[in-house]
């Protein structure tokens, strides 16, 4: 049996942001909001957390940020930075009326969670850091280190595609194809349920992954090139929890340094393989290590 859905849109800088609830918060449970990746995803991937909702009476909130999935926007490359996908989560936390809650941010929402954690904002309980650098310098250098273990084939075809720019070469797909199926999630986008997988095309999503990152997970040529709130992390004083798999392209050595940085921090490291998506790969496992962290600090 599901929970229930409530759906609609927040007003935002002249265009429109969606949210999605599920589920209602029992006495004592402050909801959980979640942002999602990318840049340039959308929250259909992190439904896996409608678990928390289900099982522990704790509600979910997602968004599509501006530009991506059903927040759409006509193509505005200048218009994608970080200080407006910052701004999108403090009117989101406005509008639905969040003075208290906890945040959990996977991948680049992690990035972003992090940065809005630096401006010390109020009412929020504790965060989740999902599979997130806080170096964008460091993460380019370890996805280069696990690219060297792809077979030397694949690892050539993805730095001449870096060096020519051609990322629709056959070899290039099948390279890229291998190196998400190890490091990035183990579940294929193809082969997730119809509930966790964005059902149409997502051009506007594209060119804000364009414009942040780049078209390669080993170089970037995008607007978050510089991202780096390495040295912000000890004026952190939100509780939280990092979360990370052993497979992960959030590398171990990556999560450390967010652990390590952030006062007080915990950091559990899922194994068996794990991936960037490992909520995804073990959601009943990883919701009950989220939800577990939530009750200590409501």
């Amino acid at each position: 049996m599901g929970v229930k859905i409530r759906e609609g849109y927040i007003p935002f800088e002249g265009y429109k942001t969606y949210y999605r609830i599920a589920g209602e918060c029992d006495q004592g449970r402050l909801p959980l909001l979640a942002l999602h990746g990318g840049p340039g995803t959308t929250h259909w991937y992190l439904r896996s957390l409608d678990g928390i909702a289900e099982r522990y009476g704790r509600a979910v909130i997602y968004y599509d940020q501006i530009g991506c999935g059903y927040s759409r926007t006509p193509s505005m490359p200048d218009f994608w930075c970080e200080e407006l996908f910052e701004r999108e989560l403090v009117e989101v936390r406005r509008a639905l009326g969040l003075d208290h809650v906890h945040i959990l941010g996977q991948s680049w929402g992690g990035m972003l969670l992090m940065r809005y954690a630096t401006h010390r904002p109020a009412g929020v309980a504790s965060m989740v850091v999902a599979s997130s650098p806080a170096s964008a310098d460091v993460w380019v250098k370890e996805a280069q280190r696990l690219r060297s273990y792809l077979p030397d084939d694949m690892a050539a075809a993805l730095i001449q595609a870096d060096e020519d720019g051609d990322y629709d070469r056959p070899e290039v797909k099948a390279a890229t194809a291998e190196y998400y199926l190890r490091h990035v999630s183990r579940i294929p986008e193809s082969e997730r349920k119809g509930t966790l997988a964005f059902p149409e095309d997502d051009p506007v999503g594209t060119e804000v992954y364009n414009v942040m990152q780049g078209k390669s997970e080993f170089v970037i040529t995008g607007k978050m090139r510089d991202f780096d709130v390495t040295a912000d992390l000890p004026h952190i004083c939100i509780p939280t929890l990092v979360t990370s798999g052993e497979a992960d392209e959030c590398t171990p050595y990556i999560a450390k340094q967010v652990a390590d940085g952030i006062p007080g921090a915990e950091w559990h490291l899922f194994g068996e393989g794990a991936t960037h998506c490992v909520h995804l790969e073990i959601p009943d496992e990883y919701n009950a290590v989220v939800e577990e962290f939530l009750e200590r600090h409501e």
